[in-house]
């Protein structure tokens, strides 16, 4: 194998500026706009773009490609076939994650949490804002079954257009529409050089009195109560031995040295659960 195909010997050097948890904003989504506009303004192809992972109630995973179509203060939402493999693991079982890949930037966003279906007033808002191939196209694919041939799609897609030309109003397919993630964990991702990267993550804090806002560190004097629930920003570590320095976690991406240890929650202060 010559040394361009060989994984091993593919490497970038970064040159970020670093990711200073002091400048970080009390609430995920509020950091999660800055980078996406970011990306955005970087001409990144499709920034909206993301993997989102499901898994089996027995642990099985799958990850697929989906374009993201809102975000707020609530969550993440994306459209799909309710029957494809997503859909039938996400109402079998809601845990899922979102990888948003912004490797121009070297930036990764990753968030963990639960998906539940948006109500069908919101995705028929959404529908109408598709394009008309688009519409007749969430008819035509039957999201992760088996067709004969290519020509056997393309047939129903032209069957589709003939009935509903442009012009026309496609009616909403009845297996077909959102998901809401709404998000336990948001994590963000700086690569830099000598693989000394930064990752900083908000945790949803279990137990709030509500849901839908974030607070402050544990290292503050007590809880910070924004709106309608309680959150910690956590900062990782640590690559041992060698000393701990907040916000940062040294080591590669997938290096199984570079573990992270299990945080306690301390006496009168926020954190996550013990062994959490």
């Amino acid at each position: 194998m010559t040394d361009a195909l060989d994984p091993a010997a593919m490497r970038e050097h970064y040159r970020s500026t670093p990711l200073d948890e002091a400048e970080l904003p009390a609430e995920p989504m509020e950091q999660f706009v800055h980078w996406f506009k970011d990306a955005a303004a970087g001409r990144l192809h499709e920034p909206n773009a993301m993997v989102v992972s499901t898994a089996t109630p027995d642990g099985r995973p799958s990850s697929r490609t989906v374009l993201l179509k809102h975000f707020d203060d609530r969550g993440f939402v994306f459209y799909t076939n309710y029957a494809s493999r997503k859909g039938r693991e996400l109402d079998a079982n809601p845990h899922l994650s979102l990888l948003f890949p912004w490797h121009p930037l070297t930036r990764q966003v990753v968030v963990t949490g639960t998906a539940a279906r948006v109500g069908r007033d919101e995705t028929a808002a959404y529908f109408r804002t598709r394009p008309h191939g688009s519409q007749l196209g969430a008819w035509a694919s039957p999201q992760s079954s088996v067709l004969a041939s290519r020509e056997e799609l393309l047939r129903r897609y032209e069957e589709l257009a003939g009935r509903y030309p442009a012009g026309a109003q496609v009616p909403v397919p009845p297996e077909w529409g959102g998901y809401r993630v709404t998000p336990e964990t948001v994590e963000f991702w700086q690569g830099h050089e000598n693989r000394l990267h930064d990752r900083l993550r908000y945790v949803r804090v279990p137990g709030s009195p509500a849901a839908g806002a974030w607070s402050g560190w544990p290292r503050e004097p007590g809880p910070g109560r924004r709106g309608d629930a309680q959150y910690v920003r956590l900062p990782e570590a640590v690559l041992r031995p060698g000393p701990r320095t907040p916000g940062r976690c040294p080591g590669e991406r997938g290096n199984p040295r570079a573990r992270v240890p299990p945080r306690r929650k301390p006496a009168g202060r926020t954190g996550e659960p013990a062994g959490r």
